[in-house]
């Protein structure tokens, strides 16, 4: 087994869900200082603030690593969505180790061409 969860050179990103990415982009850069990282189709954008990384998403319908939700930005500004994401070495290890946690998966690790997800609650 790996190192224990929360290893060296774990990330987190912050990701947000929200109306209008590139308002949004805006506002983290202008307002706030943040810089863009990557920006992908006007659909979602990544930014770097504080030394975190801060996903900016205008949502979606369910997939396979969330089978029964959908990101949707708040109906209401007085309404907040946010969702914490860790980018750890070994995905599998760690649903084992938060699970043992008591941690609630939404479903087992899901592997993309790009990553492996599992989303907790």
């Amino acid at each position: 087994m790996g190192d224990p969860f929360p290893a060296a050179g774990t990330e987190l990103t912050h990701l947000l869900v929200v109306s209008d990415a590139e308002a949004s982009r805006r506002w983290y850069e202008e307002v706030l200082g943040a810089s863009v990282h990557r920006s992908y189709g006007g659909t979602s954008v990544v930014l770097s603030l504080l030394g975190q990384w801060l996903l900016l998403v205008t949502g979606g319908e369910p997939t396979a690593d969330k089978p029964t939700v959908t990101f949707a930005p708040p109906p209401d500004a007085d309404l907040v969505s946010a969702e914490m994401i860790f980018g750890v070495a070994d995905c599998r290890t760690v649903y084992d180790e938060l699970q043992g946690r008591g941690a609630e998966f939404l479903t087992p690790p899901v592997e993309y061409p790009w990553e492996i997800r599992a989303f907790f609650r």
